[in-house]
C-alpha cells in the first residue's frame, strides 16, 4: 500500500508543478455562477474553468473541422449518385 500513495503522491506532485497559475477577472455574477456550477459538479474553480477551457477548445476545432468540409463541397460538390451504395447500406431491410 505504501507503493501506492508514493506513486499517488508523485503523479499528484507532478501534475500540480506542471500548471500554471493565472489570474482572471470576473465580475460578480460570472463569480457566482462559476462557483454555483462548480459545485454542483463538484469541482472547485480552477478545474471548472480548465473543464470549460477544453471544451471550448473541442468546440471551436469542431467548427473548424466542419467550415473546412463546407468549403470542400463547395469546391468540389457531390455528384449525383456518388452516394447512392450508402443509402443502400443504411436503409431499413425490407420485410
Amino acid at each position: 500500500m505504501k507503493a501506492l500513495d508514493g506513486a499517488l503522491w508523485n503523479g499528484l506532485w507532478s501534475t500540480l508543478h506542471s500548471m500554471k497559475t493565472i489570474q482572471i477577472v470576473l465580475d460578480e455574477g460570472a463569480l457566482r455562477a462559476a462557483d454555483r456550477e462548480a459545485k454542483r459538479a463538484g469541482l472547485n474553480r480552477s478545474a471548472l474553468f480548465r473543464k470549460a477551457l477544453a471544451y471550448y477548445v473541442r468546440r471551436r476545432r469542431l467548427i473548424e473541422l466542419e467550415e473546412q468540409h463546407r468549403r470542400g463541397y463547395e469546391k468540389r460538390p457531390a455528384e449525383p449518385g456518388e452516394f447512392d451504395v450508402w443509402d443502400r447500406v443504411s436503409a431499413w431491410p425490407e420485410k
